[in-house]
């Protein structure tokens, strides 16, 4: 049994579900989302409810598995086009920056030339000093585009200079003469 499967996904006003077969459209006030279902999964749409359960007639161990994860897929897809969602970096260095140029970021990282992250369709940038807001309706779209930034300058562990989430927290190493010191 699937704890996150059992629960039952509210959806908010403003949110319309469509179910075609196997394939789910979510059109909320930010946007649209679709998603093909897998044929182990069912998935059953009421009032302003939706419950999702196991196909009777394809029970295999990855059954429930597939339960959790579509159910969890749904609801990522209703909060992204009622609320959306955002991944925020921050950044530090000597003479580290960022600019949005029309939908791109560009980013100054003590290289040579500047770093250019192309924005996919439905993400979006903000820049505000040391941090980097990335925003669109897809969770997995907007966790992959945050972690692309990131890899560009990672944080490295003595001075703490580099690209990282704003809830992240780095520990710092102790340099050569901290370590001899104690010796």
């Amino acid at each position: 049994m699937s704890r996150i499967g059992k629960k039952v996904i509210e959806v908010p006003a403003g949110v319309e579900i469509k179910l075609e077969g196997n394939l789910i459209k979510v059109k909320g006030p930010k946007g649209e989302l679709s998603r093909d279902v897998d044929s182990r999964v069912v998935v059953k749409v009421e009032d302003s409810k939706i419950s999702v359960g196991i196909n009777k007639e394809n029970i295999d161990k990855e059954s429930s598995v597939f339960w959790g994860l579509f159910r969890s897929l749904i609801n990522n897809m209703i909060k992204g086009v009622s609320t959306g969602f955002e991944r925020t970096l921050t950044f530090q260095g000597v003479g580290y920056r960022a600019a949005v140029k029309g939908n791109d970021l560009e980013l100054y990282l003590g290289f040579s030339k500047p770093r250019e992250i192309k924005a996919p369709a439905g993400v979006a940038f903000k820049v505000e000093k040391n941090k980097i807001t990335v925003s669109g309706i897809e969770k997995d779209l907007v966790g992959q585009v945050a972690a692309e930034i990131k890899k560009q300058r990672p944080p490295e562990p003595y001075q703490g200079s580099g690209i990282k989430y704003e809830d992240e927290i780095i520990v710092k190493k102790a340099g050569k003469k901290a370590a001899t010191a104690g010796a």
